[in-house]
C-alpha cells in the first residue's frame, strides 16, 4: 500500500459492527494520487494524500 510522502498518512484497519454487533474485518485506505512534484529545481513522481494537495503543502509541477 502507498503512503503519502507529505504526511505519512497509510491504511487503517478497525472491525464494522453490525446492528447485533456482528464483527467483520474492514480497511479503510486514503485518498492516494500520484502527482509530479517540483523538487530541487526538477520534477518527481510523487503519491501524495487528497488533503496535502488541497491545503498546498505540495506544489505541482
Amino acid at each position: 500500500m502507498a503512503k503519502c510522502a507529505v504526511c505519512g498518512k497509510g491504511v487503517h484497519f478497525g472491525n464494522n459492527v453490525s446492528h447485533s454487533h456482528r464483527r467483520s474485518n474492514h480497511i479503510w485506505k486514503p485518498n492516494i494520487k500520484s502527482v509530479r512534484v517540483k523538487v530541487d529545481g526538477g520534477t518527481k513522481k510523487m503519491y501524495v494524500c487528497t488533503s496535502c494537495l488541497k491545503s498546498g503543502k505540495v506544489a505541482r509541477a
